[in-house]
């Protein structure tokens, strides 16, 4: 086994600092006995049973073993991992004013964002609020174009947080953070392959899992409260933009699976002023099921940027 080129300890020992009196954790990555060097990047994690700043383990590694200098920000978003789990309906804004903190009293310099999934709409928002402080945007596995620029039915976001906020959404969550349930979500719904969903993958989420504080930002993910319609927002960006898609993408949105991942990328290929577009093998978490290929990927973006 390759010995790691960067400091894996801060995975047991994360640092905090406060905002809005809520206890917030990150990590902070550097190259091992070298200096860093170039834009630092922010990475932002998906929502899910589970999931946190450790999903980006495997990027850290695999970062810094090409030896790319970077330091790296990851953070656990308010609800997630260590940082404080209070029961709120999390919108996209608050997870970037929560962001934009940590940019302006932690991190202290523009960075890089890299984003996965639908946690999009944060990267967004976080690009209104703090321009100066984003060098550039990474969309990992985007939302289909028609879903991230699809208007919200208000009444139905909130029937299904008040569902879930709810004994029945407490018995929901405890189902759904057994080895089990998160085998097969991920094995339907995230991956590509089968044997990628592998005992690191599930021994982190049930770990995890087992904060039943997590449930409120899980929840308030499902209940859709980070849709809206973006196009204008999208179309504001004025950062360079790199949009990387699993050729197998597939969606969280069974009226929009029939949307090629070439498509995809044709789409916001059209809705970003400075974008360009990359296809990769994997589905839906290429961070963590295709980790070299979405470093390869990725290294011209960002070393340009540098």
């Amino acid at each position: 086994m390759l010995e790691p080129t960067f400091d894996e300890q801060n995975s047991s020992y994360p640092q905090f600092y406060t905002w809005q009196n809520y206890r917030c954790a990150y990590e902070v990555h550097q190259p091992k006995n070298t200096s860093s060097t170039g834009t630092p990047l922010l990475l932002i994690h998906p929502i899910g049973v589970g999931l946190s700043r450790l999903f980006w383990q495997r990027f850290c590694r695999e970062w810094y073993q090409t030896n790319h200098q970077n330091l790296i920000f990851n953070p656990d978003l308010l609800g997630c991992g260590d940082s404080d789990t209070p029961c709120k309906a999390y919108k996209p804004i608050d997870w970037a004013e929560q962001l934009q903190y940590f940019l302006q009293t932690v991190v202290k310099q523009p960075v890089i964002l890299i984003v996965q999934g639908a946690l999009l709409p944060v990267a967004i928002e976080l690009v209104k609020l703090a321009p100066s402080f984003i060098a550039g945007v990474v969309m990992s596995g985007p939302p289909p174009w028609k879903l991230i620029t699809k208007k919200p039915v208000k009444w139905r976001q909130n029937l299904l947080w008040s569902i879930f906020n709810s004994p029945i959404g407490n018995a929901f969550f405890r189902y759904a953070r057994t080895r089990n349930f998160l085998r097969s979500f991920s094995e339907e719904r995230l991956f590509a392959s089968l044997e990628n969903v592998d005992e690191d993958w599930l021994t982190t989420l049930l770990k995890d899992a087992q904060n039943m504080g997590g449930r409120y930002a899980v929840f308030a993910f499902l209940a859709r409260f980070w849709q809206r319609d973006y196009t204008d927002d999208i179309a504001k960006i004025e950062q360079p933009t790199l949009v990387v898609v699993g050729d197998t993408a597939s969606s969280i949105n069974k009226d929009t699976n029939q949307e090629t991942p070439d498509e995809r990328i044709s789409a916001y290929m059209a809705g970003l002023p400075n974008g360009r577009g990359i296809k990769i093998i994997g589905r839906n978490v290429l961070p963590y099921e295709s980790t070299t290929e979405f470093v390869a990927a990725i290294s011209p973006f960002i070393e340009a940027i540098n």
